[in-house]
Protein backbone atom coordinates (compact mmCIF):
# COMPACT_ATOMS: atom_id res chain seq x y z
CA UNK A 1 0.00 0.00 0.00
CA UNK A 2 1.05 3.28 -0.97
CA UNK A 3 -0.36 7.06 0.36
CA UNK A 4 -0.55 9.43 -2.62
CA UNK A 5 -1.57 12.89 -2.76
CA UNK A 6 -4.61 13.75 -5.45
CA UNK A 7 -2.59 16.65 -7.19
CA UNK A 8 -5.29 17.54 -9.78
CA UNK A 9 -8.56 16.49 -10.98
CA UNK A 10 -10.03 17.66 -14.50
CA UNK A 11 -13.14 17.20 -15.83
CA UNK A 12 -12.71 14.80 -19.55
CA UNK A 13 -16.16 14.97 -20.52
CA UNK A 14 -19.56 14.31 -19.60
CA UNK A 15 -19.48 12.32 -16.09
CA UNK A 16 -15.96 11.47 -16.58
CA UNK A 17 -13.02 13.06 -14.57
CA UNK A 18 -9.24 12.30 -14.71
CA UNK A 19 -7.46 12.00 -11.26
CA UNK A 20 -3.68 12.57 -11.06
CA UNK A 21 -1.63 11.36 -7.79
CA UNK A 22 1.84 11.92 -6.91
CA UNK A 23 3.54 10.50 -4.25
CA UNK A 24 2.87 11.79 -0.57
CA UNK A 25 6.39 11.50 0.59
CA UNK A 26 8.00 12.59 -2.79
CA UNK A 27 10.31 10.67 -5.13
CA UNK A 28 9.25 8.19 -7.98
CA UNK A 29 6.08 6.23 -8.34
CA UNK A 30 6.56 2.21 -9.04
CA UNK A 31 7.22 1.63 -12.15
CA UNK A 32 4.11 0.56 -14.34
CA UNK A 33 3.38 -1.25 -17.82
CA UNK A 34 0.94 0.28 -20.07
CA UNK A 35 -2.71 -1.80 -18.75
CA UNK A 36 -1.93 -1.39 -15.38
CA UNK A 37 -4.20 -0.94 -12.64
CA UNK A 38 -4.32 0.15 -9.23
CA UNK A 39 -6.26 -0.79 -6.26
CA UNK A 40 -7.83 3.01 -4.65
CA UNK A 41 -9.47 2.77 -1.59
CA UNK A 42 -11.81 4.82 -0.85
CA UNK A 43 -14.20 5.98 1.81
CA UNK A 44 -16.76 3.31 3.53
CA UNK A 45 -14.11 0.87 2.88
CA UNK A 46 -14.83 0.31 -0.29
CA UNK A 47 -11.87 -0.71 -2.55
CA UNK A 48 -11.99 0.03 -6.41
CA UNK A 49 -9.32 -0.88 -9.49
CA UNK A 50 -9.01 2.49 -11.86
CA UNK A 51 -6.38 1.83 -14.72
CA UNK A 52 -3.48 3.78 -15.51
CA UNK A 53 -4.01 6.01 -18.60
CA UNK A 54 -0.82 8.03 -18.63
CA UNK A 55 2.80 7.34 -20.41
CA UNK A 56 4.41 3.98 -18.96
CA UNK A 57 7.80 6.33 -18.80
CA UNK A 58 6.18 8.18 -16.50
CA UNK A 59 7.56 8.14 -12.81
CA UNK A 60 6.28 10.63 -10.74
CA UNK A 61 2.42 10.12 -11.02
CA UNK A 62 -0.17 7.98 -12.24
CA UNK A 63 -3.40 9.08 -13.76
CA UNK A 64 -6.62 7.39 -13.79
CA UNK A 65 -9.78 8.16 -15.40
CA UNK A 66 -13.66 7.71 -13.94
CA UNK A 67 -16.95 7.34 -14.89
CA UNK A 68 -19.86 8.65 -12.79
CA UNK A 69 -22.09 5.38 -13.57
CA UNK A 70 -25.44 5.75 -12.60
CA UNK A 71 -25.89 2.32 -11.51
CA UNK A 72 -23.10 2.44 -8.98
CA UNK A 73 -22.35 0.33 -6.36
CA UNK A 74 -20.52 3.41 -4.27
CA UNK A 75 -17.44 3.36 -5.81
CA UNK A 76 -17.83 6.02 -8.78
CA UNK A 77 -19.95 8.36 -6.72
CA UNK A 78 -17.30 7.90 -4.06
CA UNK A 79 -14.69 9.34 -6.50
CA UNK A 80 -16.71 12.05 -7.80
CA UNK A 81 -18.19 13.32 -4.63
CA UNK A 82 -15.86 12.79 -2.18
CA UNK A 83 -12.42 13.08 -3.88
CA UNK A 84 -10.74 16.45 -3.68
CA UNK A 85 -7.35 17.72 -4.72
CA UNK A 86 -4.66 17.63 -1.72
CA UNK A 87 -6.25 14.73 -0.44
CA UNK A 88 -3.94 11.97 0.76
CA UNK A 89 -5.62 8.71 0.17
CA UNK A 90 -4.15 4.50 -0.25
CA UNK A 91 -3.66 3.03 -3.55
CA UNK A 92 -2.06 -0.42 -4.21
CA UNK A 93 1.08 -0.95 -6.56
CA UNK A 94 0.55 -1.26 -9.99
CA UNK A 95 -0.84 -4.49 -10.85
CA UNK A 96 -0.95 -5.34 -14.93
CA UNK A 97 -3.61 -8.56 -15.66
CA UNK A 98 -3.93 -6.86 -19.29
CA UNK A 99 -0.29 -6.58 -20.63
CA UNK A 100 0.85 -5.86 -24.39
CA UNK A 101 2.13 -8.54 -26.32
CA UNK A 102 6.15 -6.92 -27.04
CA UNK A 103 6.38 -9.86 -29.69
CA UNK A 104 3.34 -8.60 -31.87
CA UNK A 105 3.96 -7.57 -35.60
CA UNK A 106 0.71 -5.12 -34.95
CA UNK A 107 -1.73 -4.26 -32.80
CA UNK A 108 -5.27 -3.08 -32.82
CA UNK A 109 -6.53 -1.44 -30.09
CA UNK A 110 -10.48 -0.97 -29.06
CA UNK A 111 -11.68 1.29 -26.32
CA UNK A 112 -15.64 1.26 -25.89
CA UNK A 113 -16.44 4.94 -23.09
CA UNK A 114 -14.47 4.76 -20.02
CA UNK A 115 -12.45 1.47 -21.62
CA UNK A 116 -10.07 3.94 -23.08
CA UNK A 117 -8.17 4.56 -19.92
CA UNK A 118 -6.09 1.05 -20.47
CA UNK A 119 -6.02 1.91 -24.42
CA UNK A 120 -4.44 5.18 -24.32
CA UNK A 121 -1.67 4.00 -21.86
CA UNK A 122 -0.71 1.14 -24.63
CA UNK A 123 -0.98 3.83 -27.93
CA UNK A 124 1.91 5.78 -25.82
CA UNK A 125 3.96 2.51 -25.28
CA UNK A 126 3.50 1.27 -28.65
CA UNK A 127 3.97 4.69 -30.14
CA UNK A 128 7.14 5.17 -28.18
CA UNK A 129 8.23 1.77 -29.20
CA UNK A 130 7.71 2.62 -33.08
CA UNK A 131 5.75 -0.36 -33.26
CA UNK A 132 2.50 -1.25 -35.86
CA UNK A 133 -0.61 -0.49 -34.31
CA UNK A 134 -4.26 1.69 -35.23
CA UNK A 135 -6.89 2.33 -32.23
CA UNK A 136 -10.95 2.30 -32.60
CA UNK A 137 -12.40 4.59 -30.04
CA UNK A 138 -16.19 3.94 -29.50
CA UNK A 139 -18.71 5.88 -27.49
CA UNK A 140 -22.14 7.59 -27.98
CA UNK A 141 -21.61 11.01 -28.40
CA UNK A 142 -17.88 13.13 -28.47
CA UNK A 143 -18.89 14.87 -25.63
CA UNK A 144 -19.12 11.49 -23.86
CA UNK A 145 -15.50 10.59 -24.60
CA UNK A 146 -13.04 11.00 -22.62
CA UNK A 147 -9.29 12.72 -23.91
CA UNK A 148 -10.68 13.25 -27.10
CA UNK A 149 -8.35 16.43 -27.57
CA UNK A 150 -5.41 14.49 -26.07
CA UNK A 151 -5.70 12.06 -28.91
CA UNK A 152 -6.22 14.46 -31.36
CA UNK A 153 -2.97 16.10 -30.27
CA UNK A 154 -0.73 13.27 -29.72
CA UNK A 155 1.93 12.52 -32.73
CA UNK A 156 -0.20 9.13 -33.49
CA UNK A 157 -3.47 11.02 -34.05
CA UNK A 158 -3.56 9.70 -37.73
CA UNK A 159 -3.60 6.22 -36.24
CA UNK A 160 -6.69 7.30 -34.23
CA UNK A 161 -10.53 6.39 -35.41
CA UNK A 162 -13.03 7.73 -33.57
CA UNK A 163 -16.74 6.06 -33.75
CA UNK A 164 -19.69 8.03 -32.17
CA UNK A 165 -23.51 6.49 -32.09
CA UNK A 166 -24.85 9.93 -32.59
CA UNK A 167 -22.53 10.45 -35.64
CA UNK A 168 -22.96 9.72 -39.40
CA UNK A 169 -23.24 6.17 -40.18
CA UNK A 170 -19.74 6.09 -42.56
CA UNK A 171 -17.95 6.81 -39.49
CA UNK A 172 -19.52 4.08 -37.34
CA UNK A 173 -17.12 0.85 -36.31
CA UNK A 174 -18.06 -1.86 -38.69
CA UNK A 175 -16.32 -4.45 -37.02
CA UNK A 176 -17.09 -6.93 -39.72
CA UNK A 177 -15.55 -5.64 -42.74
CA UNK A 178 -12.49 -4.41 -40.00
CA UNK A 179 -11.74 -8.30 -39.59
CA UNK A 180 -12.18 -9.22 -43.14
CA UNK A 181 -9.03 -7.17 -44.09
CA UNK A 182 -7.35 -7.18 -41.26
CA UNK A 183 -4.12 -9.32 -41.26
CA UNK A 184 -5.10 -12.66 -38.50
CA UNK A 185 -1.50 -12.14 -36.97
CA UNK A 186 -2.59 -9.00 -35.38
CA UNK A 187 -3.17 -8.57 -31.74
CA UNK A 188 -6.60 -7.10 -30.88
CA UNK A 189 -6.99 -5.39 -27.30
CA UNK A 190 -10.64 -4.84 -26.18
CA UNK A 191 -11.56 -2.99 -22.98
CA UNK A 192 -14.95 -0.86 -22.56
CA UNK A 193 -18.37 -2.25 -21.31
CA UNK A 194 -19.74 -6.23 -22.00
CA UNK A 195 -21.72 -6.08 -25.02
CA UNK A 196 -19.02 -3.91 -26.68
CA UNK A 197 -16.18 -6.56 -25.90
CA UNK A 198 -18.34 -9.26 -26.61
CA UNK A 199 -19.21 -7.27 -30.02
CA UNK A 200 -15.54 -7.37 -30.76
CA UNK A 201 -14.47 -10.51 -29.82
CA UNK A 202 -16.70 -12.52 -31.22
CA UNK A 203 -16.74 -10.80 -34.26
CA UNK A 204 -12.88 -11.35 -34.42
CA UNK A 205 -13.56 -15.30 -33.47
CA UNK A 206 -16.20 -15.76 -36.67
CA UNK A 207 -13.76 -14.70 -38.77
CA UNK A 208 -10.85 -16.91 -37.68
CA UNK A 209 -8.81 -15.14 -35.20
CA UNK A 210 -6.84 -17.90 -32.40
CA UNK A 211 -7.96 -16.89 -29.30
CA UNK A 212 -4.29 -16.33 -28.11
CA UNK A 213 -4.49 -12.59 -30.14
CA UNK A 214 -7.12 -11.71 -28.22
CA UNK A 215 -6.71 -9.87 -25.44
CA UNK A 216 -9.43 -7.99 -22.82
CA UNK A 217 -10.04 -6.46 -19.74
CA UNK A 218 -13.68 -5.99 -18.28
CA UNK A 219 -14.35 -2.97 -16.38
CA UNK A 220 -17.98 -4.33 -14.57
CA UNK A 221 -19.58 -7.92 -15.32
CA UNK A 222 -23.07 -7.39 -17.19
CA UNK A 223 -26.00 -8.19 -14.72
CA UNK A 224 -26.85 -12.26 -14.44
CA UNK A 225 -30.12 -13.65 -13.33
CA UNK A 226 -29.75 -15.64 -10.23
CA UNK A 227 -33.25 -17.14 -9.76
CA UNK A 228 -31.93 -20.47 -10.94
CA UNK A 229 -28.84 -20.31 -8.33
CA UNK A 230 -29.27 -23.45 -6.23
CA UNK A 231 -27.33 -24.93 -3.17
CA UNK A 232 -24.13 -26.62 -3.17
CA UNK A 233 -21.22 -27.34 -0.62
CA UNK A 234 -17.81 -26.49 -0.56
CA UNK A 235 -15.19 -28.50 1.66
CA UNK A 236 -11.74 -26.84 2.81
CA UNK A 237 -9.32 -29.57 1.77
CA UNK A 238 -6.90 -29.01 4.90
CA UNK A 239 -9.43 -29.24 7.36
CA UNK A 240 -12.22 -30.88 5.81
CA UNK A 241 -14.65 -29.04 6.92
CA UNK A 242 -17.77 -28.86 4.79
CA UNK A 243 -19.81 -25.30 3.89
CA UNK A 244 -23.39 -25.10 2.42
CA UNK A 245 -23.52 -21.93 -0.08
CA UNK A 246 -27.22 -21.03 -0.49
CA UNK A 247 -28.60 -19.60 -3.23
CA UNK A 248 -28.38 -15.87 -1.61
CA UNK A 249 -24.59 -15.87 -0.81
CA UNK A 250 -21.81 -16.34 -2.72
CA UNK A 251 -18.24 -18.72 -1.27
CA UNK A 252 -16.36 -15.70 -0.62
CA UNK A 253 -19.20 -14.50 1.62
CA UNK A 254 -20.07 -17.64 3.20
CA UNK A 255 -16.38 -18.55 3.71
CA UNK A 256 -15.40 -15.09 5.28
CA UNK A 257 -18.32 -15.43 7.73
CA UNK A 258 -16.33 -18.31 9.27
CA UNK A 259 -13.16 -16.73 9.56
CA UNK A 260 -11.60 -18.25 6.30
CA UNK A 261 -10.45 -15.31 4.19
CA UNK A 262 -9.58 -15.41 0.84
CA UNK A 263 -8.06 -12.06 -0.44
CA UNK A 264 -10.80 -10.43 -2.80
CA UNK A 265 -11.15 -6.58 -4.83
CA UNK A 266 -13.58 -6.64 -7.69
CA UNK A 267 -16.36 -9.17 -6.37
CA UNK A 268 -17.57 -9.37 -9.94
CA UNK A 269 -15.25 -12.04 -11.16
CA UNK A 270 -13.17 -9.51 -13.15
CA UNK A 271 -9.71 -8.86 -11.95
CA UNK A 272 -8.81 -12.48 -10.58
CA UNK A 273 -7.27 -11.42 -6.63
CA UNK A 274 -9.48 -14.34 -5.82
CA UNK A 275 -9.36 -17.13 -7.81
CA UNK A 276 -9.11 -20.63 -5.83
CA UNK A 277 -7.36 -24.07 -6.90
CA UNK A 278 -10.19 -26.15 -6.88
CA UNK A 279 -9.24 -30.53 -6.27
CA UNK A 280 -12.30 -31.90 -7.48
CA UNK A 281 -16.02 -30.82 -8.42
CA UNK A 282 -16.94 -29.07 -11.24
CA UNK A 283 -17.63 -25.11 -10.98
CA UNK A 284 -19.81 -22.76 -12.55
CA UNK A 285 -18.03 -20.31 -14.01
CA UNK A 286 -19.64 -16.92 -14.24
CA UNK A 287 -16.17 -14.91 -14.31
CA UNK A 288 -14.66 -12.68 -17.29
CA UNK A 289 -11.00 -13.40 -16.16
CA UNK A 290 -10.11 -17.18 -16.78
CA UNK A 291 -9.71 -18.39 -20.37
CA UNK A 292 -12.21 -20.40 -22.28
CA UNK A 293 -8.90 -23.09 -22.19
CA UNK A 294 -8.29 -22.29 -18.17
CA UNK A 295 -12.57 -22.50 -17.87
CA UNK A 296 -12.11 -25.65 -19.26
CA UNK A 297 -9.56 -27.70 -16.95
CA UNK A 298 -12.22 -27.04 -14.25
CA UNK A 299 -9.27 -26.88 -11.25
CA UNK A 300 -9.80 -23.21 -10.68
CA UNK A 301 -12.56 -20.67 -10.14
CA UNK A 302 -13.67 -17.49 -8.98
CA UNK A 303 -15.60 -17.70 -5.64
CA UNK A 304 -16.68 -14.01 -5.47
CA UNK A 305 -19.33 -15.00 -8.14
CA UNK A 306 -18.90 -18.26 -9.50
CA UNK A 307 -20.46 -21.23 -8.23
CA UNK A 308 -20.96 -25.00 -8.50
CA UNK A 309 -22.54 -27.44 -11.27
CA UNK A 310 -21.29 -30.54 -9.08
CA UNK A 311 -22.82 -31.23 -5.27
CA UNK A 312 -19.42 -30.17 -3.76
CA UNK A 313 -16.58 -28.13 -4.69
CA UNK A 314 -13.37 -29.22 -2.83
CA UNK A 315 -10.68 -26.19 -2.60
CA UNK A 316 -7.35 -26.62 -1.80
CA UNK A 317 -7.09 -24.35 1.32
Amino acid sequence: MMNVVISAIRLEAEDIISIELVPANGGAMPVFDAGSHIDVHLPQGIIRQYSIWNHPDETHRYCVGVLKDPSSRGGSRAVHEQLRVGQVIQISEPRNLFPLDVKAKRSVLFAGGIGITPILSMAQRLAANNQDFEMHYCARAEEKAAFVRKLKGLPFADRVHFHFDSGAAEQKLNAPAFFTQEPKDSHIYVCGPTGFMDFVLNTAREHGWPEAHLHKEYFAAAPTSRSDDGTFEVQIHSTGQIFQIPSDQSVIQVLDAAGICIPVSCEQGICGTCVTRVLDGEPDHRDYFLSPEERAKNDQFTPCCSRAKSACLVLDL
